[in-house]
């Protein structure tokens, strides 16, 4: 989910912890869980920093390890380590159990989402992704602000954030039969179905399409059920020659690779190079494909600049080429 739901959750599950009646006793005791919670909401993505260092990293990274098991359990101990630390005397088991919760809840809702989490981590470096909650769900964000406001103008916080998350099940139930329903569809519409990758818009009617059939990508949208395809670009495999074994070494190829559930390549020859580019299907906005690895590689196979993320124009793609080339 975006950062704005998940702090509004830490908030919410501060509420409910006024359940324990030693935070509800104590105000410092509730400040203290209260801290734990919005910080613990957030901790799995303070992974952002990678960005710092380059887009290879950042993609190869976030959602990964810090949102593994293990990390579930140090992010906890942690947080709420440092929170006993500067305030001695608190009830650590207390404060522990609701800061690792929060941090636990954010890893489960960021599954839903179609870029999903490696949550199973170490057991599996599978990525999960559910596909069937946008990563910013005006209900589900919009349910919350509603319950903290009602919280502030006096209401249970425990009975008021309770009834919201009922809500909040029940609205993941309607969007998850929404997507059965959809796939049934596309199924019943195409041959020799092998992937069905979506993506929930903020529109309640809207879903973004990745086909995958035997021979065939089709980028695809529903509206309100009706499925329009918008593209479609035959299955070719990447050849295995020494142009693209050598692409495959470049950190962001790899990394992107490692990513991408849904992609194809091309490749462009000039005079000096050989452009190796891929392109993720997933993503499509208006008539582009954001989502990219391009890689430049010479007569003699050697990388001359690379680059992966996320680009709207193909101006800007060459600007970022020519920037990590100098």
């Amino acid at each position: 989910m975006d950062t704005g739901t998940h702090i509004a959750m830490g908030i919410a599950l501060g509420g409910i912890a006024t359940v324990d009646p030693v935070i509800q006793s104590n105000p410092i005791f509730f400040t203290a869980v209260m801290a734990g919670t919005i910080i613990g909401s957030h901790a799995p993505d303070f992974d952002t920093i990678l960005k710092l260092k380059n887009n290879a990293v950042y993609l190869r990274h976030h959602r990964g390890i810090t949102h593994s098991i293990p990390l579930m359990i140090f992010w906890g101990i942690l947080i709420s380590g440092l929170i006993y630390l500067l305030v001695p005397g608190l009830p650590f088991l207390n404060i522990w159990i609701w800061t690792a919760l929060a941090v636990f809840l954010h890893v489960v809702v960021d599954i839903f989402n179609a870029y999903g989490t490696q949550a199973f981590r170490p057991f599996s470096k599978k990525w999960i992704g559910l596909g069937f909650i946008n990563t910013f769900d005006p209900f589900i964000f919009s349910a919350h602000l509603i319950g903290i406001a009602l919280w502030v103008l006096g209401a249970d916080p425990v009975k008021t954030f309770l009834t919201i998350y009922v809500l909040i099940f029940l609205y993941y139930l309607k969007r998850f039969w929404q997507k059965k329903v959809l796939e049934r569809k596309i199924r019943l519409s195409f041959y020799n179905v092998e992937g069905i990758f979506t993506s929930p818009t903020i529109s309640q009617k809207i879903w973004r399409l990745a086909i995958t059939t035997e021979d065939k990508f089709y980028v695809a949208r529903a509206n309100d059920g009706n499925i329009q395809i918008v593209d479609q670009f035959d299955r070719m495999p990447v050849p295995n020659n020494e142009l693209m074994r050598t692409a495959k070494l470049d950190p962001n190829v790899d990394a992107f690779l490692s990513f991408s559930k849904v992609y194809r390549w091309e490749q462009t020859e000039y005079d000096d190079y050989t452009e190796v580019r891929f392109i993720d299907l997933r993503y499509r906005s208006k008539d582009h494909y954001p989502f990219v690895a391009v890689v430049n590689i010479t007569k003699e196979f050697k990388i001359l600049k690379s680059y992966t993320g996320w680009i709207f124009s193909e101006q800007k793609l060459q600007d970022k080429l020519l920037i990590e080339d100098l």
